[in-house]
């Protein structure tokens, strides 16, 4: 990967200014590692205190503050002296050795993994995100930063982003699209060495669509966006990246397209060659059709060859838990969008190119699946937690058939969040104190041990103090919400006194979908009311969620809370702030004392919200769904749910309900408040430690990260150069292996089955008929499925002269298994077998003993 991209100059000024000094300003507001590395905002409050307290957008400061501003603040020779300093150290680390380089510096196969996501939530400074998706997408791009992983991010640019919310004094969602100014958002365009911005052009149904190419530097990591407000285009046109989640099918495919065929186009103009391709979601699955593409042009191989080269290198991460909620398009916009393409630029007909991305290639009424096409393009795929990835084995496994169920091949990479990201200035602290600068840079096997040596005296009052910082936020943003509303002088003034940062107080925040339950509190009103309103352990909750514009039922379950909320009592208990987005969130995930999770398992693919409070002492109460049925243990927070599916039950909405009231009225609260002679809740305590120490280094990016590396960048680049190695010998090999399984799959049969049972072993022999298929190309094995928690017993058989009626075209094989099992359980089976080939994922074939 080339650090400086050819015909591109990675730092261009919009907007120079010829003051000595401003040229280190701009480097600094332009890297978005001020959004986790703090060290730079007293640069932005000196600019500016207010416009950086409201926008925390070090490049919206540097614009709007007068030249003469400018001018004064850098001839104070202390400042001056540390901007120096923190340009200084910004290059110093980007340049030092990481995790990647000390760990895997004999690893030269991997030069660059290409990021691919629909939205990144990197900073409040650039709202190209909705939620879940970009949280993931941002702080791994963080933590690879952090981590010296070469990667470089995929996105698109979208002129409103997603909807802002506000709240009508009727309890109506209303959804806002402000226009994201590029000018005033920190980035730059990509332009030529004469000055020219780099645009690329992509053909759509019977016109081109010009796309601009912008950078953004987040640390040591790139992020490149393409957008379509280009003013060579249609007005029609220019608005293809408008909006994020809006617009209908069509839309989102041109969408799509920009993002996979033009984000893999943009890469090759910049001269970027990535080993790996990591499709976070299934929307910028084209990107493994133009990846096959320009292997074809480059080698002249055929699109069947060049898939099986390029597609060892491609990683797909699903993040979905039902399969209803995949992209998919009708036929006939397909058609319409790629038919030129496939046949003209892939040389495969339509018929092909639909067969990517259906389940039946021959049902011509069946949409086209974005999934399958990633699936059918990609050589791993992976869900978002272990639940998801057993969740996702059944959403999968009709491409899989007469495969078992735990063989659909659908590993977990649970994801992580970016601590520093997340953390408050106060619980950085205690962590540095406990466990040093840099805990979260790879190396953080002691930080259980070290983070249960803070006393409990300092961990309490860290608490006690987080809590009131979030009040504060919570009463300023509410009365600047009901004034905005046009709420009364005397509501908004009662906003600034509203809560006690004393008392226990709940953090409940995401996004408004009938899955997510969100009204699960709200099951019985009147005990919701008498909890929060104890007159001796007095509770307070703070909400925040959007729901999506077109999702009435998600709004209505918006309007329910604001009219619990009216009611006199409620109303000095439960606050909602609207419109949630990433400086809330961080507030909330640093000031709430517990956070509450209630989705409809296995809905939750995994979760983040939760993982956020870790680092900054909350403690979580969640259904055993997501990331928190591999988290819980009784003695880092509480559960709900028995860890079974029930649907949509809502029957079983009312058990978990009851589980709800019951846990924070017996459990939660009573710890609480329960204190010792010095005011301290020990027993909270020990929770709260428990679940720092244990759980913030596993539900961290930089774990996450590191295993994207080791077990899927690392081996996915290596297999990678193997196929593409002398002009794609070892794709063709591939697909010549796979041509005469095909031609030779129906067949194969069984014989003879000779089995011996002795009191501790089975012996058995089997005859099988290959029809002069190579024996070398396949695997019988000896097959029992899981039981009682137990494994499938997978035994690979030994071929052995053959033995039976006839010898030609037969083999025989044996093998010798322990009797702790019946034989009546094993069956033989034939599997196709390749060193080098991900069986059952790039070849589903089997066949068992009938």
């Amino acid at each position: 990967m080339s650090d400086n991209p050819r015909h591109v100059h990675p730092i261009y000024d919009l907007f120079p200014i010829e003051i000595d000094g401003f040229e280190s300003l701009t480097e600094l507001a332009l890297d978005l590692r001020s959004s986790w590395n703090h060290a730079t905002d007293e640069v932005w409050r000196r600019l500016d205190a207010e416009l950086w307290e409201i926008t925390q957008n070090p490049w919206v400061v540097l614009q709007t503050v007068s030249r003469q501003r400018i001018e004064h603040v850098l001839g104070d020779a202390a400042f001056r002296a540390k901007v120096d300093r923190l340009v200084e150290i910004r290059r110093q680390t980007a340049e030092q050795a990481a995790w990647f380089q000390q760990t895997h510096s004999e690893s030269p196969p991997l030069t660059c993994a290409a990021y691919f996501s629909m939205e990144f939530m990197l900073s409040e400074a650039l709202p190209i995100y909705s939620g879940g998706l970009g949280n993931v997408a941002g702080d791994q791009l963080k933590a690879a930063s952090d981590l010296g992983v070469p990667v470089v991010g995929v996105g698109l640019l979208y002129q409103q982003g997603y909807f802002r919310q506000s709240i009508d004094n009727a309890g109506h969602q209303q959804a806002l699209y402000p226009y994201n100014d590029p000018g005033q958002l920190p980035i730059r365009p990509l332009r030529d060495a004469d000055g020219e911005w780099l645009r690329l052009k992509i053909e759509l149904p019977g016109y081109a669509v010009w796309l601009r190419a912008w950078q953004v530097q987040v640390g040591r990591v790139k992020l490149y966006l393409l957008d379509s407000n280009d003013a060579a285009n249609f007005p029609a046109h220019r608005g293809i990246t408008s909006e994020l989640y809006g617009g209908g099918h069509e839309l989102r495919l041109r969408q799509e397209l920009i993002l996979g065929i033009g984000g893999w186009r943009l890469l090759a103009e910049l001269g970027i060659t990535p080993e790996v391709c990591h499709l976070n979601e299934g929307h910028a699955a084209f990107a493994v059709l133009e990846r096959a593409l320009q292997f074809m042009d480059a080698s002249g191989q055929p699109f069947e060859v060049a898939l099986a080269v390029t597609r060892a290198g491609n990683l797909f991460t699903t993040h979905t838990a039902v399969a209803a909620g995949f992209d998919r398009f009708a036929p006939a916009l397909i058609e319409q969008h790629l038919r030129r393409y496939a046949e003209q630029k892939l040389g495969i007909s339509l018929h092909d190119l639909m067969a990517l991305g259906r389940l039946n290639p021959n049902d011509e009424s069946e949409p086209f699946n974005m999934a399958l096409l990633a699936i059918r393009g990609s050589g791993s795929v992976n869900g978002v937690s272990r639940l998801h990835g057993q969740v996702s084995r059944h959403i999968f496994e009709p491409l899989f058939p007469q495969w078992p169920a735990d063989e659909v091949p659908v590993g977990h990479v649970t994801n992580g969040v970016h601590v520093p990201s997340w953390d408050s200035a106060a619980a950085d602290d205690v962590w540095t104190q406990m466990c040093g600068k840099d805990r979260w840079l790879g190396t953080s096997e002691t930080l259980e041990c070290d983070i249960c040596r803070v006393s409990d005296e300092k961990l309490w009052q860290f608490r006690v103090d987080a809590t009131h910082r979030l009040v504060d936020y919570a009463r300023k943003r509410l009365s600047r919400q009901l004034a905005s509303a046009g709420s009364s002088p005397e509501e908004v003034e009662a906003a600034k006194h509203l809560f006690d940062p004393n008392l226990l107080t709940l953090g409940f925040a995401r996004r408004f979908a009938t899955y997510k339950r969100p009204n699960l509190l709200l099951h019985d009103p009147d005990r919701l009311l008498r909890l929060l309103s104890d007159p001796e352990r007095p509770v307070q909750l703070v909400i925040a969620g959007k729901a999506h514009p077109a999702d009435r039922a998600g709004q209505d379950l918006i309007r329910e809370w604001i009219d619990f909320i009216l009611q006199p009592i409620a109303r000095q208990h439960v606050i909602f702030i609207s419109d949630y987005d990433m400086l809330l969130a961080e507030q909330l995930v640093q000031g709430a004392d517990v956070w509450i999770n209630t989705p409809r398992r296995p809905w939750e693919a995994s979760g983040t919200s939760g993982m956020k409070v870790l680092v900054n002492g909350g403690i979580n109460l969640s259904e055993l769904d997501g990331w928190w049925s591999e988290a819980y243990t009784p003695e880092v927070g509480w559960a709900i749910g028995d860890g079974n599916e029930h649907g949509d039950d809502p029957a079983w909405d009312a058990v978990e309900a009851e589980q709800l009231y019951s846990v924070l009225e017996n459990e939660v609260v009573p710890e609480f408040y329960q204190r010792n002679e010095q005011g301290i809740p020990t027993q909270w305590m020990a929770r709260m430690r428990a679940s720092m120490s244990q759980l913030t280094p596993q539900f961290s990016a930089v774990r996450t990260v590191r295993e994207y590396t080791q077990q899927h960048y690392l081996p996915a680049a290596i297999a990678y150069h193997h196929r593409a190695a002398y002009n794609g010998a070892g794709g063709t090999s591939i697909v010549n292996w796979e041509h005469s399984l095909r031609e030779k799959w129906a067949s194969l049969k069984f014989g003879e089955v000779r089995l011996q049972s002795s009191e501790n072993e089975h012996t058995v022999e089997v005859d099988v008929y290959l029809d002069g298929l190579d024996p070398n190309f396949v695997r019988v094995e000896w097959y029992a499925d899981p039981l009682d928690g137990e494994d499938a017993v997978r035994q690979e058989m030994l071929r052995t002269e053959p033995r039976g009626s006839t010898t030609e075209n037969w083999a025989t094989y044996h093998t010798t298994v322990t009797a702790t099992r019946p034989a009546s359980d094993f069956t033989p089976r034939i599997v196709p077998k390749h060193a080098n080939v991900a069986v059952p994922l790039e070849l589903d074939l089997i066949r068992w003993q009938q």
